[in-house]
């Protein structure tokens, strides 16, 4: 594994630190590796919701459609 050194002012090591003890982290590097996890799903589920808006819907969303949800989370059909 490679590592990386950054630079903090005093106050954002003493917020890390704090955010280690209160998370549950081993170790800064633990907190910070999930806190750029955490900035990856959000990116990518940034992308899904942008090509989700910029999609044609599949199918009109009307009182009919939700009734057929319904139907079939009942098992009232199998389609």
């Amino acid at each position: 594994m490679r590592t990386m050194k950054i630079a903090l002012p005093q106050a954002l090591k003493a917020f890390v630190d704090e955010q280690v003890s209160s998370r549950g982290c081993s170790t800064r590097s633990e907190y910070i590796c999930d806190l750029i996890r955490q900035d990856q799903a959000r990116l990518q589920l940034r992308g899904a919701l942008l090509a989700g808006a910029a999609s044609k819907p599949a199918a009109v969303a009307d009182d009919a459609y939700f009734a057929s949800l319904r139907d079939r989370i009942d098992g009232r059909s199998s389609t």
